[in-house]
């Protein structure tokens, strides 16, 4: 059975991603069938590039997805697939604001 699954490349506490069709009982990172995209979470802003062509005909053809990788190819078909968060303040801000206005 093929699955579209993450194989990790990289350095050490800098994770890079790349979104493959490989057999299910493979190695994580061994040889793969197919290469769809990248993901690099720790990257500012996140990058996640996906064809998602390429994606849907795999589907088709029976490969199933990795949960993350469903989900982020989700993300992938909407416009912005990381929206900016807006900035919020700390638990300490606040406090100090509740103890000001005391």
């Amino acid at each position: 059975m093929l699955k579209i699954k993450l194989a990790r490349f990289g350095k050490r506490n800098q994770p890079h991603y790349r979104i493959v069709v490989n057999e299910a009982k493979s190695k994580r990172d061994g040889q793969y069938t197919a290469l769809l995209g990248h993901y690099a979470p720790t990257q500012t802003p996140k990058i996640l590039e996906l064809d998602l062509k390429e994606y849907k005909l795999w589907i088709t053809k029976g490969a199933q997805p990795t949960d993350t990788v469903a989900s982020l190819a989700k993300r992938a078909a909407s416009k912005t697939p990381f929206p900016p968060k807006k900035p919020r303040l700390s638990k300490k801000a606040i406090a100090k604001q509740a103890a000001a206005k005391e």
